[in-house]
């Protein structure tokens, strides 16, 4: 393959577009209208749009795909992908005065957006059958459930023999070596040693090795070289912010509310780097797990307390809805139990907001019996800091710890204020004193006195210790939730225990508890009898190594997404995950160690005829860097990562907040640290991230879907962070090395972990020598033309396929 200069444009330009909705809804798409659509159409539209009227209003049925798209006698009430053209848009937001539904009341504004989105997106609907007649069809029995396969227990299966018992290194590759050989195919032969280094250091720690480093592994011919790679870059503390960033777009992690103002939350960095120390430190899995539902009602003293808090930050960062504390508070419940369904469950259990889910086995009895743990629990309101109601923030210090910070502060208050009475008395007796040619003076010494007084005892009050808080749950009023008929919480129906999911167990709180649950909650999340906890999270590592997971839809186990293409192998990873005490690290061992993983990316004719997704693994993906690992490197090859922690952000101070729906907050800053540090809005994208495919950080993002734009590789080649890397890189290897030869070496071991072939260096030479010419040409200054000459070759060399992709 040609390397210099591929630019990544030619490969943008001619890339794939994205659907339109019309090729059957993406997984995604369906989330959406279960999770925000349906929930409308059931509420407002189906009493008069739907087979349970006696009569379709204006012949316009909603309750299938079909009859949407069909129309009424209006018209066309849905054109996929054009709001503006969808009379059901025009309807909901009440600017036509012969046309305004539902009658009477106009839907909220979320949920205008909520359609329109929607419809903008191509209106994926899963519904099927015709018209009025069109009847939903209820999921899985609970008998149907418990023998699906991801409610089955967990097995510990026996590794499959194989035909070349030469190949495996480990259990791993035999599970994969045995399919392979039932479609008659092969593995691709093994990585060089170049591409496994570039390979593994970015899969670990987002960014590109060292040359250093890659002259210490390419030294190394020793059997242990590669796993001693292995271990040095899970111990690096550049490891659990790479992993970090891969939790955080699960749990939905954003530096904002998402309520109609987008407040800010000051604390909420305190719960991301929690999750980059825990995964540096390869906490257990489990015990990651429970710290995030219950920390802060798990036992443990003093030592470690402020982490336990900082660690429920999981569930404080729910989405808010609303202008203030009351707002729609059941919608960050419901946004509380669809993370923690998709993000640890693997499970779309919020789909039984309204009714029992329609494809899984989970009832609206379930969801509710969770409802209560959550409506049991105290959420902080953003926003509460500009009210000083600090009630709404968890303390980070133990009571003992912060008495002993008050009480000197206390002393010291007391101590002025009783000076400033005596002053105050002082004053008011010389006013009273009688008349006489020194009472002026006196008095206007007493004044000055006490008006002194005033100043020390508001700089007293003004030097209260800071008491640093978590944006952190707490328990609240302990309470059994009640169903919600059509997930309308103004329509109670009868009252659910507080529990689990039957088909997970079903257990339940004792009648009465006066706690919430959570800590129950975080013991049946992680029972290794629990058959989903597990297989979601082995799977989670598969797809961050391969570019998809055993099981493709990471959010979904249900009968809406893909069945496991190899279910013994994740049932295998499972049990060596829960055997090995949870460990994360242990997991990543296993998988990079395989000869699965080490495999070259190079294809066959054969390969490609009969497996063209690559589904049975018989080489290794060639994957994009994701939008973090892009902006890193381009910060790293020019020496100006800074790789210190990132701690708060630069906010405004909390006494100039006035942030309304009409006027909500918004902000970009940036910064010369890690992308994971960037400060993330909920509702507005950073500009970067949005570009590249970051996460969105209003919903669990399992697996990110990966876009190709012209916009990409002109960010690339005009962007000034492109630019200011190129330049930086261009400065360092002229500094570095006196001649070109040299240079050039540098320059390709930077930007690509590995020297120049001839022909590269050819036309890497030729490059230089007319880019001389043409400033010549200009007569731009003797002093500029070497610095413009290297930077424009270094933007070449960063527009190019190979800093973008991994082999």
């Amino acid at each position: 393959m040609k390397r210099l200069p591929v630019l990544f444009l030619l490969l943008l330009a001619t890339g794939p577009a994205r659907g339109d909705g019309r090729k059957g809804p993406t997984p995604k798409g369906i989330e959406f209208f279960e999770k925000r659509v349906r929930p409308v159409l059931v509420g407002h539209c189906y009493k008069c749009h739907s087979a349970e009227g006696k009569k379709a209003g204006g012949g316009l049925s909603l309750d299938s795909r079909e009859a949407i798209l069909k129309g009424g006698t209006s018209g066309l009430a849905l054109v996929a992908g054009d709001p503006a053209k969808s009379l059901i848009i025009t309807a909901v937001r009440h600017t036509d005065p012969d046309l305004r539904m539902p009658p009477g009341k106009k839907l909220s504004d979320a949920q205008v957006a909520d359609l329109t989105a929607w419809v903008k997106m191509g209106a994926p609907d899963p519904r099927k059958s015709g018209g009025r007649t069109a009847r939903p069809k209820y999921g899985m029995s609970l008998e149907e459930g418990r023998r699906f396969w991801s409610f089955r227990p967990v097995e510990d299966p026996p590794v499959p023999p194989v035909r070349d018992a030469a190949w495996p290194r480990n259990p791993v590759d035999r599970f994969i070596l045995a399919r392979l050989e039932r479609a008659g195919l092969k593995p691709s032969p093994p990585a060089d040693r170049r591409t496994l280094l570039r390979r593994v250091t970015f899969d670990l720690t987002g960014l590109p090795p060292t040359p250093g480093a890659v002259d210490a592994f390419l030294a190394d011919t020793s059997p242990q070289a590669f796993e001693r790679v292995v271990d040095r870059l899970l111990a690096s503390p550049r490891y659990g912010e790479r992993w970090g960033r891969h939790w955080l777009d699960v749990v939905r992690y954003a530096d904002t509310s998402g309520n109609a103002s987008d407040y800010p939350v000051p604390q909420a960095h305190r719960y991301r780097d929690w999750v980059v120390r825990a995964l540096n430190r390869d906490m257990p899995y489990d015990h990651f797990l429970r710290e995030q539902v219950a920390g802060d009602l798990l036992t443990g003293g003093d030592a470690g307390r402020d982490d336990r808090v900082t660690a429920t930050g999981y569930l404080a960062i729910a989405r808010r809805f609303g202008g203030d504390r009351k707002g729609e508070h059941h919608l960050t419940l419901e946004d509380t139990i669809d993370n923690l369904g998709r993000a640890v469950l693997g499970s779309s259990i919020a789909c039984a907001r309204c009714h029992d889910h329609k494809f899984d086995p989970f009832t609206a009895r379930d969801y509710y019996a969770l409802y209560g743990i959550f409506a049991s629990t105290r959420y902080p309101f953003p926003g509460a800091e500009v009210g000083k109601r600090q009630e709404d923030f968890v303390p980070l210090l133990p009571p003992a710890e912060i008495e002993a910070l008050l009480r000197p502060h206390r002393e010291a208050v007391a101590a002025a204020q009783a000076e400033l009475k005596r002053l105050q008395v002082a004053e008011a007796a010389a006013r009273k004193a009688p008349e006489g040619p020194g009472k002026k003076a006196s008095v206007d010494a007493a004044g000055r006195a006490t008006a002194e007084g005033v100043k020390r005892l508001a700089a007293a009050q003004a030097r209260t210790p800071v008491i640093p808080t978590a944006y952190a749950v707490a328990e609240g009023k302990a309470a059994d939730a009640r169903v919600h008929l059509r997930g309308d919480p103004a329509r109670p129906g009868e009252e659910v225990r507080r529990g689990f999911p039957a088909v997970l167990g079903g257990q339940a709180l004792p009648p009465g508890s006066a706690a919430s649950g959570r800590l129950q909650l975080a013991g049946w999340l992680t029972d290794p009898k629990n058959p989903l906890t597990a297989r979601v999270m082995v799977n989670r590592i598969w797809h961050h190594h391969f570019g998809k997971g055993i099981v493709q839809t990471p959010n979904d186990f249900g009968r809406q997404g893909k069945p496991p293409t190899h279910p013994e192998l994740l049932d295998f990873l499972a049990a060596r995950f829960v055997e090995s005490g949870w460990s994360v690290k242990a997991m990543h061992r296993l998988v990079l160690l395989s000869q699965t993983w080490q495999q070259a990316s190079s294809d066959s004719p054969e390969a490609t005829g009969r497996d063209p997704d690559n589904d049975l693994l018989g080489r290794h993906p060639r994957r994009r860097l994701d939008a973090e690992s892009i902006r890193d490197s381009l910060l790293y090859v020019g020496g100006e990562l800074d790789e210190a922690p990132a701690g708060p952000h630069p906010f405004p101070p909390e006494q100039t907040w006035g942030f309304t729906q009409h006027s909500p907050f918004a902000a970009v800053y940036e910064t010369r640290r890690r992308s994971v540090y960037l400060m993330q809005q909920r509702l507005r994208r950073h500009p970067y991230l949005a570009l590249f495919d970051g996460a969105d950080s209003s919903t669990a993002t399992g697996a990110r879907l990966e876009s190709t734009t012209p916009l990409q590789a002109l960010f690339l080649m005009n962007d000034p962070l492109a630019h200011a890397a190129a330049a930086k890189l261009a400065g360092r290897v002229t500094a570095a090395a006196a001649d070109e030869p040299a240079r050039l070496g540098l320059a390709f071991q930077l930007a690509w972990g590995r020297p120049p072939v001839r022909e590269e260096r050819q036309e890497a030479e030729g490059f230089l020598r007319r880019y001389r010419e043409r400033l010549a040409a200009v007569r731009a200054p003797a002093a500029q033309v070497e610095p413009a000459a290297w930077a424009a070759f270094a933007r070449a060399l960063l527009s190019a396929n190979e800093f973008i992709f991994v082999d």
